[in-house]
């Protein structure tokens, strides 16, 4: 969807799936805010922000503070958001037996908390805007059906957390023509799925915006992967 007037809120925008929405987003027209925790130290958004003729613009955010949320809204209160992007995401390591619980708290804060605490906080510039569309990047991991292999407690729950919190918001926010969904944006080759994964991040986005773009609210509420395939909840 090519429109320069439209604008997209992207977290966790600094590297990986975050970076190249920003990346895909400036090159088909788009205004974007990225957000990451470290704009100081995010030399790759900077570099791509540099180059945007404005149309980016770089806001510091750590999604662990909803304080920092709740200012960033504030200070954003006039923007149009077309299309509010929850991508900033935590995989915290640990098996049976030797579960770090703080690491699992912060995982569903991260992962869960946040993405619901940046609608709370934005849905007046999503709803104001010509597209009213929201998604979060989940993981095929928070699945319950497709759970077969086990394991990866924390990371697992903090997912499957964040598809319910999607598909009450999908019910809540449609009388107000907010379409809102859950993306697992395939094992792709980041820092997190590591470089044995299927999929680049350019395939990833690529794919996802194709989702994102036939979103609305009479298919709202799904979760669905890159490639369109509906995911078992």
């Amino acid at each position: 969807m090519n429109n320069p007037n439209y604008q997209v809120l992207i977290t966790g925008a600094n590297r990986g799936i975050g970076l190249e929405f920003v990346r895909q987003y400036v090159a088909d027209g788009w205004r974007v805010i990225a957000c990451c925790r470290d704009p100081l130290n995010a030399a790759a958004l900077n570099a791509l922000a540099a180059d945007s003729g404005g149309k980016v613009s770089v806001q510091a955010l750590d999604v662990t503070d909803f304080s920092q949320i709740e200012r960033l809204a504030l200070a954003l209160k006039n923007e149009s958001i077309d299309l509010l992007i929850n991508n900033a995401g935590f995989y915290p390591e640990g098996s049976f037996g030797a579960t770090n619980y703080a690491d699992w708290g912060k995982a569903f804060r991260i992962n869960a908390m946040a993405p619901m605490k940046m609608v709370e906080c934005f849905v007046e510039q999503v709803a104001g805007s010509r597209l009213r569309k929201i998604v979060t990047l989940s993981s095929k991991m928070g699945s319950i059906a497709d759970n077969g292999s086990g394991g990866s407690y924390l990371y697992r729950t903090s997912k499957t957390a964040v598809n319910m919190v999607m598909k009450s918001l999908a019910i809540d926010l449609q009388p107000r023509g907010i379409a809102a969904t859950t993306l697992h944006p395939g094992w792709v080759q980041t820092d997190m799925g590591g470089p044995n994964a299927l999929i680049t991040t350019e395939q990833s986005v690529a794919g996802m915006r194709k989702v994102i773009d036939q979103l609305s609210t009479h298919n709202a509420g799904r979760f669905v992967a890159y490639d369109g395939q509906e995911i078992p909840w």
